[in-house]
């Protein structure tokens, strides 16, 4: 196994508290399933905050940003029962991460963590060798 990059982002909540009172930032930035969960949840903030610091970090992981095809909605975050959460693959972010690292089984790591002004988060890629 190797890693294929390492990515991490941190970003100021209060940044996303303004941004999410706006529907089309919402919509552009998350998938349904993560407007979703937000709505079972009492601190929305925290919950958006976290997940586009992973998509950022993701971003960064790939070595490439968001160019090209690569948008946010396309990053999925989601939480096993216990509440770790986890990137959902997807046949776009697969087909992306064959081009970059010309490989075809990898995982995606990811650790998110948050404090009452700031929300940061950790990603790796990794390939798995046959």
């Amino acid at each position: 196994m190797k890693i294929l990059g390492i990515g991490v982002d941190i970003i100021e909540n209060k940044r996303i508290s303004n941004s999410i009172r706006n529907l089309k930032f919402k919509k552009r930035i998350f998938s349904e399933k993560e407007l979703k969960q937000a709505s079972l949840l009492k601190n929305k903030t925290n919950y958006f905050s976290k997940r586009f610091a992973a998509k950022e970090a993701f971003a960064k992981a790939l070595g490439t940003g968001f160019r090209g095809k690569l948008n946010f909605k396309d990053i999925e975050i989601a939480n096993d029962k216990m509440g770790k959460p986890y990137y959902l693959k997807s046949k776009k972010i697969s087909k992306i991460i064959h081009k970059n690292f010309n490989i075809k089984k990898y995982n995606c790591f990811l650790s998110i963590s948050d404090e009452k002004d700031y929300s940061t988060a950790f990603t790796i890629i990794q390939s798995i060798w046959n």
